[in-house]
């Protein structure tokens, strides 16, 4: 089968492997898509803590059923499947008080094991979430970042009505202002320092805010009367951002750091005193999230297809950081196609 195999710091390679065989419980899938992570950006760039080369990559996949290994009750050959990609070890504390998805040692397909960017994955079957016909392939290859939006959305305890700013317009910026759209937010601030983003933003209904030429806390107050936003969802991970949530963040208001940051980075604390805002952090989905993102997908699956601006054949997918890297090629949310 073919594979996206990360050979080591800024190299990835298509390759011929094996099909793996099948361990008891698991089924194999016949991948259609797979999308590219930020993860798998910063496996590339030789960053990330924990993947080692040779690593088959992603752990955003669709597909169908190809084999089961003995029988299974919930799944037939033939099955369209996502997987909740998370690896949990179920003895720490985390797992052992009902928060398996910050797991002490949390790992993940794509990352800790071989993945789905390829044209066969094995799963557990327990992992596996049966798709409906009437979701399109491409929208179900977003439902991994969907369950991170629904999972950040939860802990901000956003409600109908509020208004919320976004700080990075990248996929998961804009999916989650695609979610507070129908969940009823009264306005919706998203700033990047990207053009064509920004205006993909604009068309969704949304206030773009481009920080290389407007200074965010103005713009803010300005649309919310110098109050400042109900909710602050930070989704860029950059130092700048992180002394803005508290400027662009009301009194009493939330910020809920959706975004990882890779290094700490200044925060205003007076600010969180003072105003007496709540900081809250956010970590990848339950496995009940993902099932609701996988069910949510069909009400919002004209949006999210907007995201999805392009889609590179396998066979050529060793250039498919070349082309997120490649600023004329303005891709927002790129997925592979593995048949």
């Amino acid at each position: 089968m073919k594979t996206l195999i990360y050979a080591g710091p800024q190299e990835v390679r298509v390759k011929e492997m094996d099909v793996p065989e099948l361990k008891d419980g698991q089924v194999r899938i016949r991948v259609k898509y797979c999308g590219v992570c930020g993860s798998d950006i910063g496996i590339y760039s030789g960053k990330h803590p924990r993947a080692k080369a040779p690593l088959v990559l992603g752990h955003e996949f669709v597909g169908v059923i190809d084999q089961i290994k003995g029988s299974s009750e919930k799944f037939k050959i033939g099955d369209r499947v996502c997987a909740y990609p998370l690896i949990s070890c179920g003895k720490c504390f985390a797992c052992k008080t009902g928060s398996p998805h910050v797991c002490n040692t949390l790992k993940l397909i794509g990352i800790d094991i071989d993945g789905g960017m390829a044209e066969y994955v094995n799963c557990y079957e327990n992992v596996l979430v049966k798709l409906d016909d009437s979701l399109p392939d491409k929208v179900a290859a977003v439902v991994e970042p969907l369950a991170v939006v629904i999972r950040t959305l939860h802990q901000s305890k956003f409600k109908a009505l509020d208004n919320a700013v976004i700080i990075g317009a990248g996929p998961i910026g804009i999916l989650t202002g695609i979610v507070l759209k129908h969940s009823g937010a009264s306005k919706i601030i998203i700033s990047d320092i990207d053009d064509s983003r920004l205006k993909m933003c604009e068309d969704m209904g949304f206030t773009a805010v481009n920080v290389k030429i407007q200074n965010l806390i103005d713009c803010v107050n300005d649309a919310t009367d110098n109050v400042g936003a109900d909710v602050v969802f930070e989704c860029s991970g950059s130092e700048i951002a992180a002394l803005d949530i508290t400027k662009v963040c009301r009194i009493g208001g939330t910020i809920c750091m959706t975004g990882i940051h890779k290094m700490p980075h200044a925060v205003n604390l007076q600010d969180i005193n003072f105003k007496e805002q709540t900081i809250v952090g956010s970590r990848v989905y339950t496995m009940r999230e993902f099932e609701q993102a996988v069910q949510y997908a069909h009400q919002i699956k004209d949006d999210i297809e907007k995201i999805v601006t392009h889609i590179v054949p396998l066979d050529s997918a060793d250039k498919v950081f070349d082309l997120i890297k490649n600023p004329n090629e303005k891709t927002v949310k790129v997925i592979v196609d593995c048949e």
